[in-house]
């Protein structure tokens, strides 16, 4: 039985051949015509090496085994083909299967409301339905494979390992509910952190039904650097201590300590990433422990088209806006989100409470002025904006510009920035 086997490092990035060498070892005890699923995330972690991982696999064995990908989306929007080609290479298209969250899973387990009322120190109390794409469940293939990049989250604390299947090939209710618990528990106490609430949740479901299937976990840890990315860490395993290690490294290379809250950060969005403020607002997440209160969080996005990544958590974000915790909690208690509390969960993630501003700079043919406005945040043109701060080329640091202090951040979604000496 295969269990773990990693390659890390703490200063210089793995090169491809020593990353390539640790698969090399996996893909050794693969039989011929064994049938193989992978799991892979899709293009808004683009800097994750998943594409890489993903086409190096399909290289190495379509020619011998039945291999298919399925893009882990959760509840965003499926990959163009052009998108397809530029994370996975040309990996035939008749090799992909896709993932809807509303229609194509199967119940696994239910997490009783006892555990859920432990696991959250007793703030939330109701029983979890746990599901997964019937692709994974079938049977029909031999060896199953998901494959992420173990980063900072908001909803989880450190992303992947089974939250790439229980929310990224997962159903409705547990990734309604995961959402809403990290909400109410605080965005702030959990990103960054291996053990949280709703990972506690999900470790409840791998040991009493995910260990059966037999899953082997392929996690990286990932910086950005000259707009790809740099590898410092892959592991390969089907236990619980393979995410353990990558939290620990993950820890070191992607949580950046600032000597002092910014008055003002400038985030880059790639459009070719983010075209959505439910996957934009990885900026908010990701910095607001770092901003000064009164201070000012501008986003480049000139992608931005829209709020949701489907039509329901669109019109939701239209209709409610990002208009603080405390409106949105009472709505959510008043069971105006009942069946989509995710929603809920994002516009408390996404609001700044008043403490700083939030303000898009946007393609006012995408998304105009008042349009954002009318969710809440501020906006400004794209283009005076991207004359002034420059970002392409531009790296992660401190800056002035005519007297202004700013620190600009590259890819916020590959980190989180903290403030040295603050819990």
């Amino acid at each position: 039985m295969w269990r773990k086997i990693y390659a890390e490092k703490s200063e210089a990035a793995l090169a491809d051949h020593e990353w390539k060498r640790i698969l090399e070892t996996w893909i050794s005890q693969v039989k011929q015509g064994e049938k193989i699923l992978i799991l892979p995330p899709d293009i808004t972690r683009c800097y994750s090496y998943a594409g890489k991982i993903t086409a190096y696999l399909y290289e190495k064995l379509s020619g011998e085994c039945k291999v298919r990908i399925m893009p882990a989306v959760g509840t965003h929007r499926q990959m163009t083909r052009e998108e397809k080609i530029r994370f996975f290479g040309a990996i035939p298209d008749v090799c992909f299967l896709s993932h809807n969250w509303k229609n194509d899973t199967e119940d696994i387990c239910i997490v009783p409301e006892e555990i859920v009322s432990e696991a959250t120190g007793g703030t939330y109390r109701r029983a979890i339905t746990a599901e997964l794409n019937r692709n994974v469940l079938s049977g029909e293939f031999d060896r199953i494979v998901s494959i992420g990049q173990v980063v900072p989250h908001e909803v989880v604390g450190m992303a992947n390992y089974t939250k790439n299947l229980l929310v990224g090939v997962g159903g409705r209710d547990m990734i309604n509910q995961s959402h809403m618990i990290s909400a109410i528990c605080g965005i702030e106490k959990i990103m960054g952190r291996e053990n949280t609430p709703v990972r506690r949740i999900f470790d409840y479901v791998q040991k009493n039904f995910l260990d059966q299937l037999k899953i082997t976990f392929m996690l990286t840890v990932t910086c950005e650097k000259h707009q790809d990315s740099d590898l410092y860490g892959f592991y390969i395993g089907e236990e619980r201590e393979t995410f353990s290690a990558a939290c620990r490294l993950a820890e070191k290379k992607n949580i950046t300590w600032l000597p002092k809250r910014a008055k003002k950060i400038v985030t880059w969005l790639d459009p070719a990433e983010f075209g959505s403020t439910w996957v934009g607002n990885k900026a908010v997440y990701r910095t607001r422990m770092a901003i000064a209160d009164g201070g000012e969080l501008l986003i480049l996005a000139p992608g931005i088209k829209s709020f949701g990544e489907n039509e329901e958590v669109d019109s939701c974000i239209r209709k409610y806006g990002y208009s603080g915790t405390e409106t949105i909690q009472n709505a959510y208690e008043n069971g105006e989100f009942n069946g989509i509390e995710m929603a809920a969960a994002h516009l408390i993630h996404g609001s700044s409470d008043g403490r700083f501003k939030i303000t898009y700079a946007a393609d006012p043919k995408l998304m105009p002025e008042e349009i954002m406005r009318s969710v809440g945040y501020e906006w400004t043109d794209i283009g005076p904006m991207m004359k002034k701060y420059q970002p392409k080329g531009k790296e992660t640091g401190w800056y002035e510009d005519n007297g202004e202090e700013y620190y600009f951040i590259k890819a916020p979604a590959v980190g989180l920035w903290r403030v040295k000496g603050e819990a």
